[in-house]
């Protein structure tokens, strides 16, 4: 995936070859978030990360970090700026989490990374999620983007929540960027 996007931004010039991408990472302290910070910064590409925390990992690799959190709008827009691609891996998951927080990061904070790359027409955005918006307390293997949401109150589900998976995963967010 990353090496597709990089093509994107081959150098016209074949003596320099590939330029590094600006990338902006969401989530850049948790553990999807620091190995793509880790493999863009292998690569050559001036990664800023965006995350909550201070992280002595990001400060070890030279991102720039901005400490600020995606329920913000204009510090999403902020980070966004001047950069060719975003990385949104920010984001809570579980499942005895407090609703508006739950909500808050990964529907609203969502919503905020997708308006911001629209605003700074940043060229690429790429969107993760996690498992847990399909989780009914059972084991999943193969899962992919086409499986079920789990509605709370059908004969599916295994795990009483007081509100539809579906609602407060990031596959909320507005889609066609």
């Amino acid at each position: 995936m990353i090496d597709s996007l990089r093509l994107r931004h081959a150098s016209s010039d074949p003596s320099r070859g590939q330029i590094p991408m600006n990338a902006l990472v969401t989530g850049a302290g948790g553990f999807l978030g620091l190995y793509l910070v880790e493999q863009l910064v292998a690569r050559g590409d001036r990664v800023r990360g965006f995350c909550r925390g201070s992280y002595a990992e990001l400060d070890r690799l030279g991102v720039e970090t901005v400490r600020r959190d995606v329920r913000d709008a204009e510090a999403v827009a902020a980070a966004c700026r001047g950069v060719d691609v975003v990385f949104h891996t920010a984001a809570v998951s579980g499942i005895s989490i407090d609703w508006e927080h739950y909500h808050g990061i990964n529907t609203l904070g969502t919503r905020n990374v997708v308006a911001a790359c629209r605003r700074e027409q940043v060229g690429r955005l790429v969107y993760t999620s996690s498992p847990s918006v399909t989780f009914d307390a059972a084991d999943q293997c193969g899962v992919d983007e086409s499986a079920p949401y789990r509605i709370a109150g059908s004969a599916t589900t295994r795990t009483p929540r007081p509100w539809p998976s579906s609602t407060c995963s990031k596959a909320t967010a507005p889609t066609g960027f």
